[in-house]
């Protein structure tokens, strides 16, 4: 039954809507409403990957991920890491950070916000990379988009070559960008980089002398390693999500509360789908997640010069995962016609 896996959820839910009515009155709950639908429908691709990684995990840090790594996620990444970025650069305590996000919501919003250029050179070089060594492996042999994946699966004979590809897209952003951010551009790029490939090569090393299928099989081998590559993976999916939501309204405890019930869905889907083996039923799903972080990680570096709507975003999210599932199962009813 479906409903197990998300009576969490909805209750979180529930205590949510109430708080934000609490809050604010019907508006509140509105937006609140609003931000939970959006942080789900951006992050529905993620919860595809970290049940791809979750799968190969060991049960023991896999029920920690689902319980400290929700912790993490709800009040680490969508709370206080917006505070420490808000503390850092105007040279505050997190305590004073805080004080702003509450009586100056507009102010510390403007702080936010100018660290957009920074969160979307991290969050598109990481999650390009995460794209790029799904498709670009030489023994990859299951295509979805075959015109693209296959063309892709070749460029694996070539040495570093996803890391090539990331610092190009990233020179030709960069060029779009004004010249006092192009630095900050460039290192926070560059630190999303160097992120992707120590949490690759942890995996890597701790996975030595077995057949890895692609970066995230071999993160899997470890339980630190995934749990530190699922927990990383999330805040580039959710920060530049943080930043958005100030589109839709100043009030820090709202914004957190939203991002807060969307998190937890994006868990109980994540659950869902490693206990009932939804990545072996539908074949083309992990393609299409992946593809969709790919899309993302183009937005996020788009965003660095340019606006996009977060609606947007998570719609077409939604349509690569929604198209992979048909996909699968028209692939799935034609098998079973043939035999």
């Amino acid at each position: 039954m479906l409903l197990k896996y998300f009576r969490v959820s909805f209750a979180v839910t529930a205590a949510g809507l109430a708080a934000g009515y609490m809050i604010g009155g019907w508006s509140a709950v509105f937006t609140t409403a609003v931000l939970a639908v959006l942080e789900t429908s951006l992050s529905f691709d993620n919860a595809v990957v970290n049940a791809t990684v979750l799968k190969d995990m060991d049960i023991k840090w896999r029920k920690r991920f689902i319980t400290w790594g929700m912790l993490i996620a709800v009040f680490g990444m969508r709370i206080l890491f917006p505070l420490l970025i808000v503390a850092v650069i105007a040279g505050t305590g997190i305590i004073d950070a805080f004080r702003l996000a509450v009586f100056k919501p507009a102010e510390y919003a403007n702080v936010l916000s100018s660290a957009h250029v920074s969160v979307a050179a991290f969050g598109g070089a990481f999650l390009m990379m995460v794209f790029l060594r799904f498709f670009i492996d030489k023994k990859k042999t299951v295509h979805w988009i075959s015109a693209l994946e296959i063309p892709l699966t070749r460029l694996g004979r070539i040495e570093a070559v996803q890391m090539a590809i990331v610092l190009v897209v990233m020179y030709v952003v960069s060029k779009q960008i004004n010249g006092a951010e192009q630095v900050a551009f460039w290192v926070s790029g560059a630190t999303g980089l160097v992120t992707y490939v120590i949490a690759d090569g942890i995996g890597a090393v701790i996975g030595a002398g077995e057949t890895q299928h692609n970066a995230t099989a071999a993160v899997a081998k470890s339980g630190f390693a995934s749990f530190m590559y699922l927990e990383i993976l999330d805040a580039s999916f959710s920060f530049d999500g943080v930043i958005g939501a100030f589109a839709l309204t100043n009030n820090f405890f709202i914004i957190a509360i939203g991002l807060g019930i969307g998190a937890m869905f994006v868990r109980s889907l994540t659950i869902m789908m490693v206990e009932r083996g939804t990545l072996a039923q539908f074949k083309y799903l992990e393609h299409s997640a992946f593809w969709a972080i790919g899309a993302l990680a183009v937005i996020m570096f788009l965003g660095a010069f340019m606006h996009i709507s977060e609606a947007a975003t998570g719609t077409l999210s939604v349509v690569f995962i929604a198209a992979g599932i048909i996909h699968s199962v028209i692939e799935k009813k034609k098998t079973a016609a043939v035999k």
